[in-house]
């Protein structure tokens, strides 16, 4: 046989394996899934992440047809819980985390017992809400100055989620860029520290805006800024941080879908089209604006891209801050 016939062979039997292995990989995803769904959130409940989550969870269950149940398991800043998944092998086990701060881990984790950008795939993302800067309000500060300068001369306790997590490394740049002082108290999720800044117990808190805009609106809290690039619609009489003297500064958190990267590829877009369709739905969309929230889909393709550039960015915020976990 010649050279030719024989590439011309190779080729025919590609085009017909792949012809054969389509209907097989859609008939895949068409009879996935076949037993319960975990959703895992690596946090407390309460959260970001967890709101969402439990936004989702039944209108999800409705469109595959299998019970889907949140299972939080929160630790080691959402590493405990992701580590679960990464290493799941039941085709069955979601991931629903912070991609910012999943982004951030391997930077800030020198033992981090997976490789996110291995071990998982990104199914998609869901919403965006930016952090914000708030006090408690006995703190006598109403912007961005006024608290930097009281930070300069009072001891300022501020909640951070995690240590090495966005709302910490957010804190990081802000501090560095306005010179303010401040120590870090971590707790367990968002949810802790929030109750903990309510409670007076810490004097500043950065975090989702998700989580933190009721207790602003009730009064508990009190918003410094913003760190978004232009000002929201809840709050258009809040400046942003960047308005405020933190040039070009933006900061949120990123609610997105996960599995194990062995998921095959058509269960992963099924998925990626069902989150889609449900995040986008009036009633789901409308629960999350009403409290800061911007519903914010990628493909799965899309999804890796945003992740590596996340990964990049904050890498070079922890090194200028020093952060590190053993």
């Amino acid at each position: 046989m010649t050279s030719n016939r024989r590439k011309a062979l190779g080729t025919a039997l590609a085009c017909a394996f792949t012809a054969l292995a389509a209907p097989a990989a859609l008939a895949q995803a068409a009879a996935w899934p076949t037993k319960p769904v975990r959703l895992v959130v690596p946090y407390p409940p309460g959260g970001s992440s967890d709101i969402i989550a439990r936004a989702i969870s039944q209108p999800l269950s409705d469109a595959l047809k299998q019970t889907v149940i949140v299972e939080n398991k929160p630790g080691a800043n959402g590493n405990t819980g992701t580590d679960f998944v990464a290493k799941a092998n039941d085709g069955h086990t979601l991931l629903l985390c912070d991609v910012g701060a999943l982004a951030i881990s391997p930077s800030v984790y020198s033992k981090l017992t997976f490789n996110p950008s291995k071990d998982l795939r990104g199914v998609t993302m869901l919403a965006y809400s930016p952090h914000l800067l708030v006090v408690h309000p006995s703190v006598p500060a109403s912007n961005l100055q006024e608290l930097v300068a009281l930070s300069q001369k009072n001891k300022i306790d501020f909640a951070v989620t995690a240590i090495g997590s966005a709302p910490h490394l957010a804190g990081v740049a802000v501090e560095k860029a306005t010179k303010a002082k401040w120590e870090y108290i971590p707790y367990k999720g968002g949810s802790q520290a929030i109750g903990d800044t309510v409670a007076g117990q810490t004097q500043v808190l950065m975090n989702g805006m998700l989580a933190t805009l009721p207790h602003v609106q009730s009064g508990k809290l009190k918003v410094i800024g913003v760190s978004k690039s232009t000002r929201v619609p809840l709050l258009a009489n809040v400046p942003t941080l960047a308005e405020q003297g933190v040039k070009g500064f933006e900061s949120g958190t990123w609610q997105g879908v996960l599995m194990p990267a062995g998921t095959p590829p058509a269960v992963v877009n099924r998925l990626a089209a069902e989150l889609t369709r449900i995040i986008r739905m009036p009633e789901v969309r409308e629960r999350l604006v009403s409290q800061g929230a911007e519903v914010y889909t990628m493909t799965p393709p899309e999804f890796a891209t945003f992740f590596e550039r996340e990964r990049k960015n904050w890498a070079a915020v922890v090194a200028q801050g020093g952060v590190q976990v053993n």
